[in-house]
């Protein structure tokens, strides 16, 4: 009865519970520009967009060049729902992608595919140009090209406020610094997953930059270049992209049946956990009092990025009991009816968290 009560409760809330930033929103929908007149031109921008998603969903590439996605490149239709344009300038081609027949498709060729479930970034964008140099900031017009790359790349994207205190905080020094103190204390406010730091300079018409993301405790850097700053947005974001998906894009026939347990559960909690586990199959196992135990189908550490993206701690072996056997199954293996009506203590060998 616990376990039904359990269960019911977790589908109200599962209607009622707030979807966090991490959810990317718009992820099969891709504009792109069309570079030319007639249907030519929008139909090469629409082979543009299957590359642009390809790209978004497993962080490769190459993977768009995959042979086993020819006949799917000459003939995108298949995995489109429909196609739109958008006034300019530029004029855009709006391609929405079918999620189900996209992902099909995907797997089918053998790539790994990235979720819907990403970790928040917060940018600490610092622009020097002839006019002098500034923090990009929420609202500002500056704001508008990184939020369309970040878009574009399928990365959750957040901005400073950018005032006069983080201005102060935001300088070049600690921008392009090593150490990232200053700006996670500056960040705190924000609640997101990453830390991006990036100083675009423009020299000689065209916009150069250095960037760096924090996740936690590791660390990736790197440079790109464009012939506007909305170019080098894309390029930035495109390269964080690739730099963040294999921790978390989940690789056909990688994965194995694991448990995992996490304790602390209440009702929001339940639907948070449902959505981060849906992309493996959960099946709910047990339910004792905060506990819930699932077996799912997932790779170890792409299921701990997931679950550490939902802000779970992972729990040493030593610091939860083994798990029990139903009596039923300690009796039908023998065991006298007095003991078997005890649980029998058995080896855990899944993942454990807590809230």
């Amino acid at each position: 009865m616990r376990l039904f009560n359990i269960l019911a409760a977790g589908c109200l809330a599962l209607i009622s519970a707030t979807v966090q930033a991490e959810n990317v929103a718009g992820l099969y929908q891709v504009r792109e520009p069309v570079t030319g007149p007639g249907a030519e031109a929008r139909a090469a921008a629409t082979a543009k967009a299957l590359d642009t998603l390809v790209l978004r969903l497993t962080g490769d590439p190459k993977a768009a060049q995959n042979p086993a996605l020819a006949e799917l490149r000459k003939d995108p239709q298949q995995i489109i729902n429909q196609v739109g344009s958008e006034a300019g300038p530029p004029e855009s081609v709006l391609v929405e992608f079918d999620p189900g027949s996209t992902e099909r498709a995907l797997r089918k060729a053998g790539l790994a595919l990235w979720g819907s479930n990403r970790p928040s970034i917060l940018g600490w964008w610092l622009n020097d140009s002839a006019e002098g140099s500034s923090l990009v900031g929420d609202g500002q017009a500056s704001a508008q090209p990184l939020r369309r790359a970040a878009q574009h790349r399928g990365l959750p994207l957040r901005l400073p406020l950018a005032d006069l205190q983080e201005q102060l905080v935001a300088n070049a020094e600690h921008i392009e610094g090593g150490d990232p103190a200053p700006l996670r204390e500056a960040s705190e406010r924000y609640g997101a997953d990453a830390l991006l730091a990036v100083h675009a300079r423009e020299a000689d018409g065209k916009w150069q930059g250095k960037w760096q993301l924090w996740l936690g405790d590791q660390r990736e850097q790197g440079s790109a270049d464009g012939a506007d700053p909305a170019a080098l947005a894309d390029a930035v974001m495109q390269a964080v992209s690739v730099r963040l998906a294999p921790r978390y894009v989940t690789r056909p026939g990688a994965s194995s049946q694991l448990q995992v347990q996490v304790q602390g559960m209440n009702l929001q909690r339940y639907a948070e956990l449902a959505r981060v586990l849906e992309p493996y199959g959960p099946r709910l196992q047990m339910a004792e009092g905060s506990t819930l135990t699932y077996a799912v189908t997932a790779n170890r550490e792409q299921l701990r990025a997931q679950l550490g993206l939902a802000r779970l701690q992972e729990l040493p072996a030593e610091q939860a009991p083994a798990s029990p056997t139903p009596p039923a199954v300690a009796a039908g293996a023998g065991v006298p009816p007095a003991a078997a009506a005890q649980p029998v203590a058995v080896p855990f060998d899944g993942l454990r968290f807590r809230w």
